[in-house]
Order: structure tokens, then C-alpha cells, then sequence
């Protein structure tokens, strides 16, 4: 017997954030975070998951374990946690013994990588410096709640992270019998991604640039000892995660050449000669978050695609060549690692519980290797159709689109329906149970959910992605309308439609309350209402605003503010709550001050604005599990409450003119 998804599932679920493996260990080890319901914050613990099918393995902990890493011999793993009172590399043994802090670095850990001996480790850790030297090495003034933050440069602030310049990310060397530490970089800048070459002598580092405009990163290579630092890109706007390969002669990354693009490209480099060539065309792109590896030869480089949507294991070719699909199907990763004989990878699907999966290196004999969320099969059956339809493409033509339809199992004639606009724009619908809670829920109150991947999305090829650049609203809502009116002709859905989005979600949500009346209700969560604005509040915006207005690298006043839905928002009929994280510093809160004010001041339409303290840009996946709850329960109240009652009657020829816009 089952029952109906609730909003307080969020506090059963439990969620593979990190997973490691290597061919010298018998296990994987992951990250499993879960909900502390006595204290509204989350745990982190470490499991072992043997490759073979035995029995899942929890390690010991205080529950803020993350990162884990096996060593290079399999005999131990090294992972970070707060049990000191910050950030700090630790030790254990894979049968759970021997828990040990190893060294004490002055400021948090962020990450960390074993040597490729086994006998120290490469970690980046926060150094204090004095933001009134601009840069300048010397101590560090002392600092407290009421201490002037002085910003000299760009970025100087960071989303979930708030103030920036009072601090630096260096890379250091910890001896793991001893201990001590020596640190290997410094300068004006941070290091944010590293890797030890395979003969031990090198480190290849993603770092920040020094300077007035600091969000470029580019690949810099230095001696084991941190000597002879030398840069090896300089035309990358953003160049994630090195690999080495096996012989330690290339460096694989992937890499976007423009400032603000969310496209990722995959290219090798020779590290002795700097020579570098890109892999695959430029619809080949690396889905974000994922790293890149190697074949065991060496002869291929194996990287996680996001494709049409979906998330696949692809190889190719280090010289070049076609590739080749490893693994397939229609879901995500949320996870993922390879040793060379096999992958292991979590996976995100609506309908699904997120779990680890393994399979060998050719992608045959999957199968799954945990079981963290039991209580999933007691819950309404969900059916996810990847679905194609047929829209207008801008320029007086056709084109097809892809998109999620989510439904409970074997549901009958025509039900209330939700356009979720997914973030972005150059993303696509996110598929994660902790970021749409409320689609399960809903769906099992008898509600349909539409996830589409229109115009402008990535994972669908560069020329569809940067084709919304300049346009946005003008190109994608009128395919949002045309499918949503498909969906009510073929009785999938009826006229009570409701529209939410997040991000650049809440833009277009906000937007399409502005041009039509086909929604009864919106829900408008960390929008980009005002491009104008955002472009100077936004930790980004002042260097993606020009590329998503179409006049990179100059910013386009006059274009940004024909774009924002706050020229519109007043003409809206539609019942509009805005959700929003009072810290966000990526959409800041005066996005949505600046639309609920007009809305509220415009007329009489029904208009909610919420604000979380505390929350980030991600509250609504990331914040605290009461924040969460109490979002995904206003989400549901309001769109219940408004879609059940009939839209102020549209004029024809309004809605005429956004569908053929």
C-alpha cells in the first residue's frame, strides 16, 4: 500500500553528494548527506560500498565528513570535517578505525588530493590577508563583526559565501605521518582545482588571475616543491578540473571561452609543449560539475556529456576521432568517479530514488550498489516521459523541443498542470529530488509538472543555446505557451495552470505575467527582475550580463532594461508570489523588492513577497530544511489557491501576439 509524497519526505531522504573509487580498493566510499531534524541542519557521513554487492560499510564521524579520498595504496582514506572546529583533513581506516586529524592548517580546507606516493597530501585551504594592502603581502589586520570590507577588485563577493577579499585559497602540502605543512603557492589570487602529476613531480592548478578582474581562472603547472610556476592557458574565461594521463605527458580539462557561459568544451593539452586542441565539436559539452578522467591506456579521455537534457559517459579519442557512448538513458548524475575499470555514479531522476550505481569500464553489467532510500517505494508511483514537441522558433518558423512530463502512474483525463522554468538560462531542467521537492508532492495531489529544455538551454548544441543571447522572453515563453496549450488540446492538462521558476526561472516566470494571462498563477523564486540592476548587485552580473543581453563585453543599459520583466510586471493579473533568500548574492533580494513593490503599487493583483534570512541563492535545495519546507508548502498553498479560480479574461489579441512573438 502506498501513500502520497509529503513536503516532510525532504527529512527522510538522503542524497549521495560525493563518491570516490580506485582499482586499489575493493569499495567505493561517498558522501551521504541527510536532514538533522533536532538541529534544522544536515549531516554528512562516509559509507563504504563494496564494488562486489556485499554490504554497505557507515564510517564513523561527527556527521560533517565530506570529501573522502582513498589513497593511492587503497589502505586508507583522507576526508574533511569541521570536528576541530573548522575545516580540516582527517584519516581513517576503511574498516572504520584509526580516525585521526591530520595537521592543522590556520584557515578551512576546501578540498584535498593524496600524492602520488601515498605519503602527503595537496589540499587548498583559506589564508588570511588584509584587504586594505589591495593585494600586498603582509599580516593580516585584525577583523570582526564590525570591520570595514573594503572591495578593490571584481569579484568581491561570492553567493553562499558573502565577503571575499579577506581572504585567499592557497595550495599546501600536509605530511600525513607528521603532519606539518608547508604551503606551495602564493599571490593575489586563489586556487580553486589541482592534480599531482603521475611521476609526483608536477602540480597542474586552476587559479584565479590577479588583478582588477579576477573571475577568469586559467591552467598553471608548478614544481612538486610549488617552484617555477608557469601559466599554460590564457584565452579560457573558465577552466575546471585538470586530469593527467597516465603517462604524465597531457593534461585533459574542460574549459568555457566566454565570460558568463555555462558551456563547457573539453580539450588536452601537451604539457611539455603547451600545444592544446579541442576534442569533439563544439556541441560537445561537459556536464557541469563532473570531472574528467582517462582511459587506462591513456589513449582516450572519458568524461560525463550533457546531452539533450540528460547526463551520458562518453570517451574519445586523446588525437582525435568520434565518440563513443559508454553510458546512456534518460536521468542525470549527481555523482560520479572512475578508476579506469569501472564507473560509479549516482543518479537524479523524478521518478526515482537517488542512489549509487556501478558499471564496468565499456558501460555493460550495471547495477545498482545502494539502497539509502527505502522509504521511496511506500510513495505514489511517479511516470517521467521525456517528451518532443513542435514550437515556433523566433524567426517564422518550426522547430522541436524536448521537456519532462511528471505524473502520477496511470492517471486519468485532464489535470492542473506547472510550468517549471528551469534556472540559467544556458542549463537545463534539473531532475534532483532535493531541488524540486514539490514535484513529487504534487504529483501525488493529482497535478501534472512540465520540465522544458526550450530555447536557450544547454546540453541541446551551442547555436540553440546562444540563440536566446539578446532575447530573452522574446524567443522561449512563446514556446512555453505553445506547449502548454498542446497539453490542454490533447486533454492532458486543463485551464488551471500555474507557472514557477527559480533563477532565471523566476525571470521568465515574472516575465510571462507581464505579456499573457494564460496562467492563473506564478511563483517568482531569486528572479532576474531588473537586468539593469543586477548587473552591479549580482556577484556575476558584471561580466554574464553583457553576454545575456546579446552586447558583450560592453553592458547594453537600454537593452538590459528593455528585457526586464519590472517594465511589465505591472500589467500582470496574475496572482504572484515571490520567494526569495535575503543573502542571495547571485539574484540579490532587490530583484524581487523592485517587482513586488511596482505589482503591489500597480493595481490590485494578489502579490506575496517572502523572505528567508539566512538564505542563499540555493534556499530553496540548500538552505535549511525548515526553509525548504516552509517554501515548498507556500509554493503548493499558492498555486492551489489561485489556479483553482478562473484567469481575469485576456485580450485576444495580447495573446496572439506573445504566441507568434
Amino acid at each position: 500500500m502506498t501513500r502520497p509524497f509529503e513536503t516532510s519526505d525532504l527529512e527522510l531522504h538522503r542524497k549521495v553528494v560525493d563518491v570516490h573509487c580506485t582499482a586499489a580498493a575493493p569499495a567505493a566510499v561517498c558522501t551521504v548527506r541527510s536532514v538533522d531534524r533536532a538541529q534544522d541542519s544536515y549531516r554528512q557521513t562516509l559509507w563504504l560500498l563494496p564494488l562486489d554487492g556485499g554490504a554497505p560499510q557507515q564510517l564513523g564521524g561527527d556527521g560533517s565528513g565530506q570529501s573522502p579520498r582513498w589513497s593511492p595504496q587503497g589502505d586508507r582514506i583522507a576526508f574533511l570535517s569541521s570536528a576541530s572546529g573548522s575545516m580540516q583533513v582527517h584519516l581513517i581506516d576503511p574498516d572504520g578505525s584509526g580516525v585521526r586529524q591530520c595537521g592543522q592548517l590556520p584557515g578551512a580546507v576546501s578540498s584535498l588530493r593524496w600524492a602520488t606516493d601515498g605519503k602527503s597530501l595537496l589540499v587548498t585551504a583559506a589564508v588570511s590577508v588584509d584587504p586594505d594592502r589591495h593585494g600586498k603581502r603582509g599580516p593580516a589586520g585584525a577583523s570582526g563583526p564590525t570591520t570595514p570590507e573594503v572591495a578593490w577588485k571584481l569579484p568581491y563577493k561570492s553567493d553562499g559565501m558573502g565577503y571575499l577579499l579577506r581572504r585567499e585559497i592557497h595550495l599546501f602540502r600536509i605530511d600525513v605521518e607528521k603532519g606539518d605543512h608547508e604551503q606551495l603557492t602564493d599571490g593575489n589570487f586563489d586556487v580553486f582545482s589541482f592534480v599531482p602529476s603521475p611521476d609526483g613531480r608536477q602540480v597542474a592548478y586552476g587559479r584565479t588571475r590577479e588583478g582588477r578582474f579576477a573571475h577568469r581562472t586559467d591552467l598553471w603547472l608548478c614544481d612538486a616543491d610549488g617552484g617555477r610556476a608557469r601559466q599554460l592557458t590564457r584565452d579560457f574565461a573558465t577552466v575546471l578540473q585538470p586530469s593527467w594521463s597516465p603517462d604524465g605527458s597531457k593534461l585533459a580539462f574542460a574549459a568555457a571561452q566566454q565570460e558568463g557561459s555555462a558551456q563547457n568544451a573539453l580539450y588536452v593539452l601537451d604539457a611539455a609543449t603547451g600545444r592544446m586542441s579541442q576534442l569533439g565539436d563544439d556541441n560537445l559539452e561537459v556536464a557541469d560539475g563532473m570531472s574528467v578522467h582517462w582511459s587506462a591506456d591513456g589513449e582516450r579521455v572519458v568524461f560525463t556529456r550533457a546531452w539533450h537534457g540528460c547526463h551520458e559517459v562518453c570517451a574519445i579519442p586523446a588525437a582525435g576521432g568520434e565518440l563513443q557512448v559508454l553510458v546512456a538513458g534518460e536521468r542525470q548524475f549527481g555523482a560520479f568517479c572512475g578508476d579506469g575499470e569501472r564507473f560509479v555514479f549516482s543518479v537524479d531522476h523524478p521518478a526515482e530514488p537517488n542512489e549509487l550505481w556501478t558499471c564496468e569500464a565499456d558501460g555493460q553489467h550495471e547495477r545498482r550498489l545502494s539502497d539509502f532510500n527505502p522509504w521511496w517505494r511506500e510513495r505514489t508511483p511517479l511516470v517521467a516521459e521525456h517528451r518532443e514537441f513542435t514550437v515556433p522558433d523566433g524567426e517564422g518558423g518550426r522547430e522541436t523541443i524536448e521537456g519532462w512530463l511528471i505524473r502520477a502512474r496511470d492517471v486519468q483525463g485532464p489535470q492542473p498542470l506547472v510550468d517549471d522554468v528551469h534556472g540559467g538560462p544556458a542549463s537545463y531542467a534539473l531532475l534532483d529530488f532535493e531541488t524540486n521537492v514539490y514535484w513529487q508532492v504534487l504529483c501525488s495531489r493529482g497535478w501534472a509538472i512540465l520540465a522544458l529544455n526550450t530555447v536557450g538551454s544547454a546540453s541541446q548544441g551551442r547555436e540553440f543555446c546562444e540563440r536566446l543571447n539578446g532575447r530573452w522572453g522574446e524567443l522561449d515563453l512563446p514556446q512555453h505557451l505553445e506547449v502548454v496549450r498542446q497539453l490542454q488540446d490533447d486533454g492532458t492538462c486543463d485551464k488551471r495552470v500555474g507557472i514557477v521558476g527559480k533563477s532565471y526561472g523566476g525571470f521568465l516566470s515574472a516575465w510571462a505575467v507581464g505579456h499573457t494571462q494564460l496562467f492563473r498563477s506564478a511563483v517568482v523564486m531569486a528572479p532576474v527582475g531588473n537586468i539593469e540592476t543586477h548587473y552591479g548587485t549580482s556577484d556575476g552580473g558584471y561580466y554574464a550580463d553583457p553576454l545575456y543581453v546579446g552586447s558583450k563585453p560592453r553592458f547594453d543599459r537600454h537593452r538590459a532594461r528593455e528585457l526586464s520583466p519590472l517594465q511589465h510586471i505591472e500589467k500582470s493579473k496574475t496572482p504572484v508570489l515571490f520567494l526569495q533568500g535575503k543573502d542571495d548574492e547571485r539574484c540579490p533580494k532587490c530583484q524581487s523588492e523592485e517587482m513586488f513593490v511596482s505589482l503591489m503599487r500597480a493595481g490590485d493583483t494578489p502579490a506575496e513577497l517572502v523572505l528567508y534570512p539566512g538564505g542563499d541563492h540555493h534556499f530553496l535545495s540548500d538552505g535549511a530544511p525548515s526553509m525548504r519546507r516552509d517554501a515548498c508548502e507556500r509554493i503548493m498553498d499558492w498555486l492551489a489557491r489561485w489556479c483553482e479560480r478562473p484567469a481575469p479574461a485576456a485580450k485576444a489579441e495580447q495573446r496572439e501576439e506573445v504566441s507568434e512573438s
